[in-house]
Order: C-alpha cells, then structure tokens, then sequence
C-alpha cells in the first residue's frame, strides 16, 4: 500500500474542520425555531384566553361557560337589586269600567246549608281579569266613488279613490303596519309570521304578500331614512360602528351611524365604505378608514380599550395596564357626575389626569423597550411587536383622542350606543338568519332606521308606519 501523500492528509482533514461549524449552524437554527414555536404557543395561549370581557368577540362566544362581569364600567350602588323605593310600578290597576260583569251567587249557606237566592244578595267582593278579546274577522271598508251627471252640460264625473286605495281588493294600512313591525322589528321569519297571522288575526298571508308589504313600507320612508342620514352627518357627535351580515350567501357589511335622538343603517359590500358629508366629532373603535374623514375630530371607544387592558393583565401580566385601566375608570366615574351635576370638570383635575395618563404611557413604553424582541418569520416587513406595545403606541399617538371625554361633555367615554344599534343585526341572524337580495336588504335597513329613530324618539311604531314619512320629517327632534 502507497504512503499517503500530503494532498491525502488535506483532504482527510477537512471534514473535521467543517464539522464544527455545520454544528453551530444546526444549534442556530433550532435555537431560531425554537424561539419562533415558542412565540406562537404564547400567541395561542393568548388567544385561548381571551373572551368578551378582555376583547372584542361577542358575548355569544364564550359557549357555556361565561366569565364573570368583571369589566363593567358601572359602579357599585350598594343597593338591593329589584325596584326601588318610589319607582312607579307598572303592575295592574283595577278599572271603573270594565267590559263583562259576570255574577256568582252561593247556593246554600255555610252555616245551616240551606239554599240561597240572588234576592238575599247584601254585598259583594270584586275581582278583575284582564284578557285579550278573541280573534275577531277583518274589519272590511268599501270605499265606493260615486259617479254624478252634470244638469247643465250631461258630462258624468265620478269621484277619485283615496292614494292608498289603489286595487279592487286589498289589505289596510294598520295590517300592514303590523306585518312590517313584526317582520323588521320582532324580526319573525317570513313563514313563521304567516302563522303568526293565521294563528292570532285568522289572516292568511304568503310571503309574497309579506315581502310586498316590505317593499312598498321601504319605499315610502326613503325620504325620511334620507333626512335622518343628512341629520347625523350634520350633527355635533355622532357615533359610527359596522357588522358584517350574510346577504344573497355573501359578506356584505351594515354601516351604523347614530345619534341619542337619530339612527340611520346602510348597506355596503366593503366594510371601509364611509358616510358622506360627515362634520363634527366621530366617536369610533380606531379603524382606519375613519381617519380618511375630512374635517372632522375623533373620539376613541374607551370600553374596547378596558377589554384590551384587561387582557393584558390576566394573559400577559403588566402592570402598566392595570394602572392604566384604573385611570381609565376613575377618569368616567368623575366625569359622569361632573355631568350628572352639569358643571364642567375643573382644569386642575383635568390636568392630574393628563399626567397619570403621560406617566403610566411612560412606564409602559419603557418596560416593553426593555423586553427581548420578537422572532421574525419572514425577511419582509417590520419589526413584531407585542400586542401591549401595539396599544401603547395607539395610547400614545392618540391621546387626544382617548381623552376627549374629559374636556367636552358632549363626547361620551364609550361608542356603545353604535354597538347597541348593531347588535340587532346579530340577533336577527340568528333568528332569521341573513338576507337573500341586496334590494331586501336595503329595505330592511331603511325600515329599521324609521323605527329605531321612533324608538328614540318616543312615537309609537305603528303610528310611525302608517303616517306620512315627510310630517314625520317635521317632528324629529335632534337634541
């Protein structure tokens, strides 16, 4: 066997040489992948503990097992839950006219057992049931246009039928009222409110008819839904949400914008479709699309911020978000009964507030900018950050915006009255499920503007639906 020359001892010497570093680059990147799982398992775990009272996700998703209210910006009044001392009662209350009297006279006497007679009545004790009347047939009114011969000439002119009397046979205005109202505000499924009618009124409806009945309630009130939107455009705060409802199979999104007095819904397939003619302030939960408003100011929803706040003490920890979430709420507690007493807040507490505010910001930023940072899974984009720091920096940039509530008693700390008018949405899908046409659609949102907007007005709903849209107009009050 040949000696080994020295090209053989280079060669033999080079796998140990490159071993050691293939080694470290192995450890390398199951370190990196090690620090990339752990990252997501955090992130997992974070999302498994978040519900409705540390996030935005309804109450309808935390299943059965629902977590205590612990978020709820209400404070305590010590009081006995129930009605309270002095709160009118809505229980019965006799009449002195009752429809039916009905008579019952003893047969024999308790005592002796011998009979008795309406003639030896000396007294009576009165009980009142109050009932509903049984279904009674239609009412049916013949409107009958008389036709008349002029002496002077023969010509014969018959009178005109009222507008709203328009076919041979028809159904009336206050049935179709009740129709309406029991289909956009009880929110009944078409077939079910058939039964509905048959069952209660013995009127047998299609739904052909029911949908009809929609269509024409929808088309009067256009101008009014009309009037209300210019109204809340114009108005000095109003608040704006969105939710998405399935329409014909599809996503499509229901546009809120309301008032305490006013509320108008629209119809869009894109979820960053804005009002127009929008002033004022715009009291909002941070999307973007609402910083594309012109000339208008902002108002953040501080109760998206306290489920936020809340999720960063029991998942994550900080300590900069709990102090922050008891400014928070000590900041809406003075505030609401500086209002409720209808003086201003003073500007020296005002300012303490700020500078809490200023510090806890402060102490948050500096915590997160002491942590590690997060693992990169692509080459592409920004640095991570962590969800608090997300916060911190939207704390921080729009401050002015969180704490508008403080200096205009206008602003309201929350946009939950946005939050209530959609949630009808949510409810009607699940009772009723989505909708089937878009033209159904923007009839159900023009329908529940007329009568969400009587609502807060205090009218009567089927008054509502079977008076003229445009005297309606004239009564709206706006503050």
């Amino acid at each position: 066997m040949p000696p080994p020359t020295d090209l053989d001892s280079q060669e033999a010497a080079a796998p140990a040489a490159s071993a050691p570093a293939s080694a470290e680059a192995i450890i390398a990147a199951q370190h990196a992948l090690i620090v990339e799982l752990q990252a997501r398992i955090a992130e997992l775990e974070r999302r498994l503990g978040l519900n409705s009272t540390n996030s935005g996700k309804p109450p309808s998703s935390d299943g059965l097992k629902k977590p205590a209210r612990v978020s709820s910006l209400r404070e305590r009044s010590g009081k006995k839950t129930g009605g309270q001392t002095g709160h009118p009662g809505k229980a019965l209350s006799r009449t002195e006219t009752p429809d039916a009297t009905i008579d019952h006279f003893p047969k024999a006497c308790t005592g002796c057992g011998a009979a008795l007679s309406e003639a030896m009545v000396n007294g009576h004790a009165a009980r009142q049931v109050f009932d509903l009347p049984a279904p009674q047939p239609l009412i049916v009114i013949e409107h009958r246009a008389h036709q008349c011969r002029c002496a002077a000439c023969g010509t014969e002119t018959r009178a005109a039928f009222p507008e709203d009397v328009t076919a041979p046979v028809q159904y009336g205005a206050r049935l179709a009222a009740v129709v309406v109202y029991l289909l956009h505000y009880q929110l009944l499924p078409e077939k079910r409110l058939a039964a509905l009618m048959a069952d209660l009124f013995g009127v047998h409806l299609v739904t052909a008819t029911i949908a009809g009945m929609s269509r024409s309630c929808a088309a009067r009130f256009q101008g009014f839904a009309a009037a209300v939107r210019d109204r809340v455009a114009a108005a000095p705060v109003k608040h704006m949400d969105e939710t998405g409802f399935r329409i014909g199979g599809k996503t499509q999104w229901l546009h809120i914008a309301s008032t305490i007095w006013l509320t108008f819904y629209r119809v869009s397939p894109k979820r960053g479709s804005l009002l127009e003619n929008v002033l004022g302030i715009v009291v909002h939960d941070h999307r973007k699309p609402y910083y594309t408003l012109s000339g208008v100011l902002h108002a953040l929803c501080n109760a998206h911020h306290l489920r936020e706040l809340e999720a960063l003490v029991e998942i994550e920890k900080e300590d900069w978000a709990r102090r922050m979430q008891r400014l928070l709420r000590v900041a809406c507690h003075v505030t609401n009964l500086a209002r409720e007493a209808d003086v201003p807040l003073k500007p020296s507490l005002i300012a303490l507030i700020e500078r809490r505010y200023d510090a806890i910001i402060a102490a948050g930023m500096a915590f997160h900018e002491a942590q590690s940072p997060l693992g990169k899974s692509g080459k592409r984009g920004r640095q991570p950050r962590r969800v608090g720091h997300n916060l911190l920096l939207r704390l921080l940039t729009r401050r002015q915006d969180v704490l508008r509530f403080l200096t205009d008693p206008t602003v309201p700390f929350t946009n939950n009255l946005a939050e209530q008018n959609a949630r009808i949405m949510k409810v009607h899908q699940k009772v009723s499920g989505g909708l089937r046409s878009g033209d159904g659609a923007k009839d159900f949102a023009t329908i529940r503007s007329v009568l969400s907007t009587a609502r807060k007005q205090g009218w009567s709903l089927l008054e509502t639906l079977m008076s003229d849209p445009f005297g309606l107009i004239g009564r709206l009050r706006l503050a």
